[in-house]
């Protein structure tokens, strides 16, 4: 079995080269909504892994279709508690201002509370690195969902709290060209060199590389949710979610925002 599974990676990363050439830069984009660009996007790799997972892939759902403030770019809202409310879409360029506002509130804030249907992987990652640097808690409420690359931010996480029937789930890579592509580079070695740094920033923040394994298994117009037990089993979860501290107050992220009663 292992070098069934051996050529099954190659399989993959050699399709996966085929569409990277001359691409800058690699984003995952969930199927969030009907003018979605990621509507139109190819499959970078067929569904070649279903044969092989030991249920065939009867595991695997449609990817979620996002609705309102999901749908657009991650907004952050300061609450009580020293929570950091987290949106939306990861969009190129977010998580400088995720930095910004960390930067801001960095006294107050403990726990950022995710509930996103992923995005951009490189944001993603720079997310989740400056996470852990600060040594924050990162959270996913009771029926909130955090898929595609936002289980990479969760994963940030000193402590990792999912609610119950919270969402977390992984599928493949999509890769969407920019305008600002530069040189053609060589697309087999983009392909790895990304898989490596995912399977090292998991590694990094101390969670099992099984989860990395099920992202590439799943193709992109589908997902891969984990159980209650596997989170707990892969140490992506390490915690069940608590209730908030109820504050008199929130605190507004931005000038203006509102404010509780």
């Amino acid at each position: 079995m292992r070098w069934i599974f051996r050529s099954a990676v190659l399989v993959a990363l050699g399709v996966l080269a085929v569409d990277l050439a001359s691409i800058n830069g690699w984003i995952i984009y969930p199927e969030i909504g009907e003018d979605s660009p990621a509507l139109n996007l190819p499959r970078l790799v067929p569904s070649i892994f279903a044969p092989l997972l030991s249920d065939g892939g009867k595991r695997l759902v449609p990817l979620p279709r996002s609705e309102g403030a999901l749908v657009k770019p991650m907004t952050f809202e300061l609450v009580g508690g020293g929570r950091l409310m987290a949106s939306g879409t990861i969009t190129p360029g977010v998580s400088q201002s995720f930095a910004a506002e960390i930067e801001r509130h960095s006294e107050y804030i403990r726990t950022v509370v995710l509930n996103s249907p992923g995005g951009s992987l490189t944001d993603a990652l720079a997310m989740g690195r400056l996470i852990r640097e600060k040594r924050l808690a990162t959270e996913v409420e009771p029926g909130k969902y955090c898929v595609s690359s936002c289980p990479l931010v969760f994963a940030g996480g000193v402590d990792r709290r999912a609610g119950e029937k919270a969402t977390i789930g992984v599928h493949q890579m999509t890769a969407m060209r920019s305008a600002a592509n530069g040189p053609p580079r060589d697309a087999m070695s983009v392909a790895q060199n990304i898989s490596a740094r995912c399977q090292r920033y998991l590694g990094d923040m101390g969670v099992s590389l099984q989860v990395w394994v099920h992202a590439m298994e799943t193709p992109h117009d589908r997902l891969f949710v984990f159980k209650a037990d596997e989170l707990k089993s892969l140490n992506l979860v390490t915690a069940a979610a608590v209730a908030p501290v109820i504050s008199p107050k929130t605190l507004p992220s931005h000038p203006g925002q509102r404010r509780d009663p």
